[in-house]
């Protein structure tokens, strides 16, 4: 009987801890209602959670949770887009029904021969990546300067980890088709050549001269072909 309420005591001490350190976050581990569909019109409100406000349940639909968006393939030629790749995504931002849930897709489509999604990465999702269609090569950068890449075909899967700088072009003579699927509702997206070039105010031409080892005119060059956020 004492070695079984020393546990109890042992188990609510515990307990108490973890309490207390969730306290501290003034958040719970789970979500406490069954959804939270984003409610965009309440943006002009002073009110901001890490996601977006929940619509009134009675207001919910079920279109609030469908969104046929990556059904169709893009144009990956279409306004000169310089790479050959267009990246659709199903996003909190695109489906309301998200908010919370901390999960959301995408669709990449490639042009044959090289169609890119150039470096980029999620700073607030790791991406597993599907290929419906097409073959593509991969490739992620460590922290410690290292390049994992690889081909993967029709049918593969890939894992790019969270934060890791990452891209993906088709090698193959017919268009490609990628599905990612990430553990956030909203990803973000920094990609290389606009975080660096294309930001507003400019990275300063010097500090980018130093860090790419060149010289001033060569950065603007480079900037010039970058339309600032």
């Amino acid at each position: 009987m004492a070695k079984l309420c020393a546990v109890l005591l042992a188990a609510c001490a515990a307990l108490l801890a973890l309490g207390a350190a969730r306290s501290t976050l003034a958040g719970d581990p789970g979500m406490l209602q069954d959804l939270c569909v984003a409610d965009y019109m309440s943006l002009q409100g002073p009110l901001r959670v890490n996601g977006y406000p929940c619509k009134p349940a009675e207001n919910v639909t079920a279109d609030d949770f469908f969104y046929g968006g990556l059904a169709s393939a893009a144009d990956v030629y279409g306004g000169g887009n310089p790479m050959g790749s267009v990246v659709t995504t199903a996003d909190v931002e695109r489906l309301p029904g998200l908010n919370t849930l901390g999960v959301s897709m995408s669709r990449i489509d490639y042009a044959p021969w090289g169609g890119t999604n150039p470096p980029h990465s999620h700073p607030r999702a790791t991406e597993i990546l599907y290929v419906a269609e097409g073959t593509l090569e991969v490739g992620f950068v460590t922290t410690a300067g290292r390049h994992i890449t690889r081909g993967v075909p029709r049918g593969g899967v890939f894992v790019f980890p969270r934060g890791m700088m990452h891209y993906e072009r088709s090698v193959g003579e017919a268009p490609a088709v990628a599905i990612s699927a990430f553990d956030s509702q909203l990803p973000g997206t920094q990609r290389l050549g606009e975080a660096m070039f294309g930001a507003t105010p400019g990275v300063p031409t010097d500090v980018l001269a130093r860090a790419l080892q060149t010289d001033g005119g060569v950065v603007e060059s480079i900037r010039a072909k970058f339309q600032p956020k």
